[in-house]
Protein backbone atom coordinates (compact mmCIF):
# COMPACT_ATOMS: atom_id res chain seq x y z
CA UNK A 1 0.00 0.00 0.00
CA UNK A 2 1.27 3.48 -0.88
CA UNK A 3 2.38 5.65 2.04
CA UNK A 4 0.22 8.76 2.59
CA UNK A 5 1.43 12.01 1.03
CA UNK A 6 1.74 14.59 3.80
CA UNK A 7 4.61 16.86 2.74
CA UNK A 8 5.22 19.46 0.06
CA UNK A 9 8.55 21.00 -0.95
CA UNK A 10 8.39 24.48 -2.52
CA UNK A 11 11.71 25.56 -4.06
CA UNK A 12 11.90 29.36 -3.91
CA UNK A 13 15.61 30.14 -3.94
CA UNK A 14 16.04 31.35 -7.52
CA UNK A 15 17.43 34.80 -8.32
CA UNK A 16 14.59 35.86 -10.62
CA UNK A 17 16.96 37.48 -13.11
CA UNK A 18 14.34 37.63 -15.87
CA UNK A 19 12.36 40.08 -13.71
CA UNK A 20 15.13 42.56 -13.01
CA UNK A 21 15.01 45.29 -11.81
CA UNK A 22 11.78 44.26 -9.97
CA UNK A 23 13.55 41.40 -8.22
CA UNK A 24 16.72 43.23 -7.18
CA UNK A 25 15.40 43.44 -3.59
CA UNK A 26 12.10 41.53 -3.83
CA UNK A 27 11.73 37.76 -4.29
CA UNK A 28 10.11 36.74 -7.55
CA UNK A 29 7.81 34.48 -5.54
CA UNK A 30 6.41 37.58 -3.79
CA UNK A 31 5.29 39.29 -7.00
CA UNK A 32 1.58 40.10 -6.68
CA UNK A 33 -0.99 38.31 -8.82
CA UNK A 34 -4.21 40.29 -8.27
CA UNK A 35 -4.15 40.63 -4.46
CA UNK A 36 -1.88 37.77 -3.35
CA UNK A 37 1.79 36.96 -3.93
CA UNK A 38 2.55 34.06 -6.26
CA UNK A 39 3.81 31.80 -3.48
CA UNK A 40 0.57 32.14 -1.51
CA UNK A 41 -1.31 30.53 -4.41
CA UNK A 42 1.21 27.65 -4.26
CA UNK A 43 0.85 27.18 -0.50
CA UNK A 44 -2.95 27.36 -0.74
CA UNK A 45 -2.87 24.67 -3.45
CA UNK A 46 -1.02 22.34 -1.06
CA UNK A 47 -3.36 23.06 1.85
CA UNK A 48 -6.46 22.56 -0.33
CA UNK A 49 -5.00 19.16 -1.30
CA UNK A 50 -4.83 18.01 2.32
CA UNK A 51 -1.09 18.56 2.87
CA UNK A 52 -0.20 19.98 6.27
CA UNK A 53 3.61 19.87 6.27
CA UNK A 54 5.14 22.59 4.08
CA UNK A 55 8.87 23.08 3.43
CA UNK A 56 9.97 26.19 1.53
CA UNK A 57 13.57 26.28 0.26
CA UNK A 58 14.72 29.89 0.24
CA UNK A 59 17.94 31.82 -0.41
CA UNK A 60 19.45 35.22 0.20
CA UNK A 61 17.07 38.20 0.12
CA UNK A 62 14.04 35.93 0.62
CA UNK A 63 13.04 37.01 4.14
CA UNK A 64 9.90 38.64 2.72
CA UNK A 65 8.48 35.13 2.15
CA UNK A 66 8.86 34.23 5.82
CA UNK A 67 7.44 37.58 6.92
CA UNK A 68 4.40 37.15 4.69
CA UNK A 69 3.35 33.89 6.34
CA UNK A 70 4.17 35.16 9.84
CA UNK A 71 1.78 37.01 12.13
CA UNK A 72 1.81 40.82 12.06
CA UNK A 73 0.56 42.00 15.46
CA UNK A 74 0.42 45.68 14.45
CA UNK A 75 -1.94 45.01 11.55
CA UNK A 76 -4.02 42.57 13.58
CA UNK A 77 -4.57 45.32 16.16
CA UNK A 78 -5.51 47.76 13.41
CA UNK A 79 -7.93 45.31 11.74
CA UNK A 80 -9.39 43.03 14.46
CA UNK A 81 -10.25 39.58 13.12
CA UNK A 82 -13.91 39.92 14.08
CA UNK A 83 -14.48 43.06 12.01
CA UNK A 84 -15.28 41.13 8.85
CA UNK A 85 -13.32 43.54 6.66
CA UNK A 86 -11.34 42.45 3.62
CA UNK A 87 -8.10 42.96 5.55
CA UNK A 88 -9.22 40.89 8.53
CA UNK A 89 -10.47 38.13 6.21
CA UNK A 90 -6.99 38.01 4.66
CA UNK A 91 -5.46 37.48 8.11
CA UNK A 92 -7.91 34.68 8.83
CA UNK A 93 -6.95 32.95 5.56
CA UNK A 94 -3.24 33.16 6.40
CA UNK A 95 -3.79 31.96 9.96
CA UNK A 96 -5.44 28.80 8.59
CA UNK A 97 -2.18 27.79 6.88
CA UNK A 98 -0.31 25.11 8.89
CA UNK A 99 3.22 25.54 10.18
CA UNK A 100 5.72 26.25 7.43
CA UNK A 101 9.37 25.20 7.67
CA UNK A 102 12.20 27.04 5.91
CA UNK A 103 15.50 25.66 4.62
CA UNK A 104 18.09 27.96 3.07
CA UNK A 105 19.98 27.00 -0.07
CA UNK A 106 23.28 28.78 0.52
CA UNK A 107 24.58 28.45 -3.02
CA UNK A 108 22.63 28.51 -6.32
CA UNK A 109 23.37 24.87 -7.18
CA UNK A 110 20.16 24.05 -9.01
CA UNK A 111 16.65 22.72 -8.47
CA UNK A 112 17.92 19.20 -7.75
CA UNK A 113 20.16 20.51 -4.96
CA UNK A 114 17.28 22.51 -3.45
CA UNK A 115 15.14 19.36 -3.26
CA UNK A 116 18.05 17.30 -1.87
CA UNK A 117 18.28 19.71 1.09
CA UNK A 118 14.87 18.49 2.29
CA UNK A 119 15.76 14.79 2.56
CA UNK A 120 15.93 14.67 6.36
CA UNK A 121 12.67 16.55 6.76
CA UNK A 122 10.80 14.29 4.35
CA UNK A 123 12.03 11.30 6.36
CA UNK A 124 11.63 8.52 3.78
CA UNK A 125 8.09 9.57 2.83
CA UNK A 126 6.61 10.47 -0.57
CA UNK A 127 6.36 14.21 -1.13
CA UNK A 128 5.07 16.76 -3.60
CA UNK A 129 7.24 19.41 -5.27
CA UNK A 130 5.50 22.60 -6.36
CA UNK A 131 7.65 25.33 -7.88
CA UNK A 132 7.32 28.68 -6.15
CA UNK A 133 6.62 30.49 -9.43
CA UNK A 134 3.92 28.25 -10.92
CA UNK A 135 0.18 28.64 -10.28
CA UNK A 136 -2.29 25.90 -11.15
CA UNK A 137 -6.04 26.52 -11.10
CA UNK A 138 -8.52 23.64 -11.23
CA UNK A 139 -11.93 24.10 -12.89
CA UNK A 140 -14.81 24.75 -10.52
CA UNK A 141 -15.75 21.57 -8.70
CA UNK A 142 -12.61 19.70 -9.83
CA UNK A 143 -9.72 18.40 -7.71
CA UNK A 144 -6.54 20.47 -7.47
CA UNK A 145 -3.54 19.54 -9.61
CA UNK A 146 -1.83 18.19 -6.47
CA UNK A 147 -4.89 16.12 -5.52
CA UNK A 148 -4.94 14.62 -9.01
CA UNK A 149 -1.28 13.60 -8.63
CA UNK A 150 -1.93 12.11 -5.19
CA UNK A 151 -4.88 10.14 -6.55
CA UNK A 152 -2.68 8.67 -9.32
CA UNK A 153 0.11 7.90 -6.84
CA UNK A 154 -2.31 6.06 -4.55
CA UNK A 155 -3.31 3.82 -7.45
CA UNK A 156 0.14 3.14 -8.89
CA UNK A 157 2.61 3.79 -6.03
CA UNK A 158 5.01 5.49 -8.47
CA UNK A 159 6.45 8.97 -8.85
CA UNK A 160 4.12 11.26 -10.81
CA UNK A 161 5.19 14.04 -13.20
CA UNK A 162 2.45 16.52 -14.12
CA UNK A 163 2.52 17.53 -17.76
CA UNK A 164 0.53 19.23 -20.51
CA UNK A 165 0.60 19.52 -24.30
CA UNK A 166 2.74 22.52 -25.26
CA UNK A 167 2.76 24.51 -28.52
CA UNK A 168 5.45 23.46 -30.98
CA UNK A 169 7.35 26.74 -30.64
CA UNK A 170 7.57 26.24 -26.85
CA UNK A 171 8.93 22.68 -26.96
CA UNK A 172 12.58 23.85 -26.63
CA UNK A 173 11.65 25.48 -23.30
CA UNK A 174 10.46 22.28 -21.59
CA UNK A 175 11.48 18.85 -20.43
CA UNK A 176 9.58 16.72 -22.96
CA UNK A 177 8.15 13.33 -21.97
CA UNK A 178 8.69 10.18 -23.97
CA UNK A 179 6.06 7.77 -22.70
CA UNK A 180 3.48 5.08 -23.43
CA UNK A 181 -0.20 5.75 -22.79
CA UNK A 182 -1.51 3.24 -20.22
CA UNK A 183 -4.88 4.85 -19.50
CA UNK A 184 -6.61 8.14 -20.17
CA UNK A 185 -4.18 10.99 -19.36
CA UNK A 186 -1.61 8.61 -17.75
CA UNK A 187 1.70 7.68 -19.44
CA UNK A 188 4.44 5.29 -18.37
CA UNK A 189 7.59 7.38 -18.74
CA UNK A 190 10.44 5.95 -20.81
CA UNK A 191 12.58 9.07 -20.97
CA UNK A 192 12.60 12.83 -20.49
CA UNK A 193 14.44 14.98 -23.01
CA UNK A 194 15.45 18.34 -21.58
CA UNK A 195 14.66 21.29 -23.89
CA UNK A 196 14.99 19.44 -27.21
CA UNK A 197 14.85 20.95 -30.65
CA UNK A 198 11.39 20.48 -32.16
CA UNK A 199 12.69 17.87 -34.63
CA UNK A 200 14.22 15.83 -31.78
CA UNK A 201 11.24 15.95 -29.41
CA UNK A 202 9.61 12.55 -28.70
CA UNK A 203 6.20 14.21 -28.10
CA UNK A 204 4.61 17.56 -27.31
CA UNK A 205 4.04 16.69 -23.63
CA UNK A 206 6.02 19.01 -21.37
CA UNK A 207 6.65 18.72 -17.61
CA UNK A 208 4.98 21.71 -15.93
CA UNK A 209 6.85 21.95 -12.63
CA UNK A 210 4.53 19.91 -10.38
CA UNK A 211 5.84 16.56 -9.15
CA UNK A 212 5.11 13.81 -6.65
CA UNK A 213 8.20 11.79 -5.77
CA UNK A 214 8.86 8.61 -3.87
CA UNK A 215 11.98 8.77 -1.64
CA UNK A 216 13.94 7.03 -4.41
CA UNK A 217 14.53 10.45 -6.00
CA UNK A 218 16.94 11.39 -3.20
CA UNK A 219 19.22 8.45 -4.00
CA UNK A 220 19.58 9.63 -7.58
CA UNK A 221 20.00 13.31 -6.65
CA UNK A 222 23.00 12.30 -4.54
CA UNK A 223 24.51 10.17 -7.31
CA UNK A 224 24.18 12.33 -10.42
CA UNK A 225 27.08 14.61 -11.39
CA UNK A 226 26.51 18.34 -11.86
CA UNK A 227 24.95 19.13 -15.21
CA UNK A 228 24.43 22.33 -17.17
CA UNK A 229 25.79 25.37 -15.38
CA UNK A 230 27.42 23.15 -12.75
CA UNK A 231 24.01 22.60 -11.16
CA UNK A 232 22.28 19.44 -9.93
CA UNK A 233 19.59 18.94 -12.55
CA UNK A 234 16.31 17.39 -11.37
CA UNK A 235 15.62 16.00 -14.84
CA UNK A 236 18.81 13.91 -14.68
CA UNK A 237 17.58 12.30 -11.45
CA UNK A 238 14.08 11.68 -12.83
CA UNK A 239 15.60 9.76 -15.75
CA UNK A 240 17.08 7.29 -13.26
CA UNK A 241 13.83 6.49 -11.44
CA UNK A 242 12.97 2.81 -11.68
CA UNK A 243 9.36 3.70 -12.52
CA UNK A 244 7.51 6.95 -13.01
CA UNK A 245 4.30 8.16 -14.61
CA UNK A 246 3.40 11.28 -16.52
CA UNK A 247 -0.08 12.67 -16.00
CA UNK A 248 -1.89 15.27 -18.08
CA UNK A 249 -3.74 17.22 -15.39
CA UNK A 250 -7.13 18.85 -15.70
CA UNK A 251 -5.88 22.29 -14.59
CA UNK A 252 -5.03 25.68 -16.01
CA UNK A 253 -1.39 26.61 -15.38
CA UNK A 254 0.32 29.97 -15.12
CA UNK A 255 4.10 30.01 -15.40
CA UNK A 256 5.39 33.15 -13.68
CA UNK A 257 8.76 32.59 -15.34
CA UNK A 258 8.98 35.89 -17.18
CA UNK A 259 7.23 39.25 -17.28
CA UNK A 260 4.72 38.29 -19.98
CA UNK A 261 3.74 35.12 -18.07
CA UNK A 262 3.26 37.19 -14.93
CA UNK A 263 1.12 39.79 -16.75
CA UNK A 264 -1.00 37.07 -18.33
CA UNK A 265 -1.62 35.45 -14.94
CA UNK A 266 -2.48 38.81 -13.39
CA UNK A 267 -5.02 39.78 -16.05
CA UNK A 268 -6.69 36.39 -16.47
CA UNK A 269 -7.05 35.77 -12.74
CA UNK A 270 -8.27 39.33 -12.19
CA UNK A 271 -10.86 38.88 -14.93
CA UNK A 272 -12.06 35.70 -13.21
CA UNK A 273 -12.93 37.74 -10.10
CA UNK A 274 -16.44 39.20 -10.17
CA UNK A 275 -15.49 42.40 -8.33
CA UNK A 276 -12.86 43.29 -10.95
CA UNK A 277 -14.24 41.83 -14.18
CA UNK A 278 -16.49 44.64 -15.49
CA UNK A 279 -14.09 47.46 -14.63
CA UNK A 280 -11.17 45.67 -16.27
CA UNK A 281 -13.17 44.96 -19.42
CA UNK A 282 -14.10 48.65 -19.61
CA UNK A 283 -10.45 49.69 -19.21
CA UNK A 284 -9.26 47.25 -21.87
CA UNK A 285 -12.00 48.30 -24.30
CA UNK A 286 -11.11 51.94 -23.76
CA UNK A 287 -7.44 51.28 -24.47
CA UNK A 288 -8.25 49.30 -27.64
CA UNK A 289 -10.51 52.08 -28.90
CA UNK A 290 -7.85 54.70 -28.12
CA UNK A 291 -5.19 52.82 -30.08
CA UNK A 292 -7.49 52.66 -33.12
Amino acid sequence: MAKPVRKVVIPAAGLGTRFLPITKAQPKEMLPVVDKPVIQYVVEEAVASGIDDIIIVTGRNKRAIEDHFDRCIELEHKFPLNQGSGASDAFIDLSDIPNIHYIRQREPKGLGDAILLTEKHCNDEPFVVLLGDTITIAPDGEKTCTSQMIQAYNRYNQSIIAMEPVPEKKIPDYGIIDGTLIEERIYQIKNIVEKPAVKDAPSNLGAIGCYLFTPEIYTHLKEIPPGKGGEIQLTDAIKRLSQSLGMVTNCRRYDIGDKIGWMKAFFELALSREEFHDDLISILQEKVCTRR
